[in-house]
């Protein structure tokens, strides 16, 4: 599973203030501490970035760049222009990995603007599943969206290995449903648009659960959207249990919710104490127990 970082996020105090202030020691720690951790990639969210982002974007990248030049990023605002202003500067990393334009809706008035501009600077994109009215009711919803924008990305040349399908996380507490949905757009993909990749904002699923409850459902999640073929995870590279799940070092953790994927149901009380965390959480996410912010204590 591949991992792109992030922390190098406007929402974090820290990068947010240096962000505004153009101060580049705290953004490059922040870099380098991704490097440290073995981030694939490193995305860099300036968020809506309307005002300056056509020249912070471009600063922003290449002071990252100043000091892991050989970690490709994501490009991550809806500033079109400060999109297009960082592709100009932006340094080929010496692996030759491209880039990636984090993301394309499924809107015309931004797709028609944004997918030519990645053609022309050769970049990866990730083709994010919200169209014109917001987010799809399900994989159907979905798949349609995907087959719109993967069609008129073709058409510009762009072909679907260097496309990111990203069919959106919801949170687990509101919007499970849609959690099952995605696994299920998740299945669709090879046979829909062979050889495009995926990924996803992980940490979405726990976006309002209590703090100490996050890691393990990214975690479950993760593992989960893993088997039904996701390629990627955009997420925290301060959760070490997560880079280490992802790096194939706990293979204990994913034989589990593999096997319980596939319908074998486990006897709780043998298992250890982390292992019945997991396994609760499993059926947290899959709607086999409702959820409260206490299942792990039930």
């Amino acid at each position: 599973m591949l991992l792109i970082g992030e922390s190098l996020n406007v929402i974090s105090k820290k990068i947010g203030k240096a962000f505004k202030e153009r101060d580049s020691k705290p953004i490059q720690e922040e870099a380098l501490f991704q490097k440290e951790k073995g981030m694939d990639y490193i995305d860099i969210n300036l968020g809506p970035a309307k005002k300056e982002g056509h020249e912070l974007m471009p600063w922003v990248v290449q002071i990252v760049q100043d000091v892991v030049p050989d970690i490709p990023l994501a490009l991550d605002t809806s500033n079109i222009d400060a999109i297009e202003a960082s592709l100009k500067v932006i340094k080929q990393v010496p692996s030759g990995a491209p880039h990636i334009v984090n993301s394309i809706m499924v809107r015309p008035e931004r797709y028609e603007r944004m997918v030519p501009m990645v053609a022309e600077y050769n970049a990866d994109f990730i083709a994010l599943m919200w169209g014109p009215e917001g987010l799809p009711r399900d994989e159907n919803e979905r798949a349609a969206l995907c087959v719109e924008l993967l069609y008129f990305a073709n058409e510009a040349g762009i072909p679907n290995e260097k496309i990111w399908i990203d069919g959106i996380v919801t949170p687990v507490n509101i919007q499970q449903p849609q959690l099952m949905s995605l696994m299920e757009f998740q299945q669709m993909i090879p046979d829909m648009c062979p050889g495009a990749r995926s990924t996803c904002g992980l940490s979405n699923i726990s976006n309002g659960p209590p703090e100490h409850l996050r890691p393990i459902l990214n975690q479950t999640y993760m593992v989960i959207l893993e088997k039904c073929g996701m390629a990627s995870v955009i997420a925290d590279p301060r959760d070490d249990q997560l880079i280490a799940i992802a790096k194939g070092q706990r293979k204990d953790i994913t034989d589990l919710i593999y096997g319980m994927m596939d319908g074998n149901t486990p006897d709780i009380g043998s298992l250890s104490k982390e292992m019945q965390d997991y396994a609760k959480t499993f059926n947290v996410i899959m709607g086999k127990t409702l959820y409260s912010d206490s299942w792990l204590k039930l």
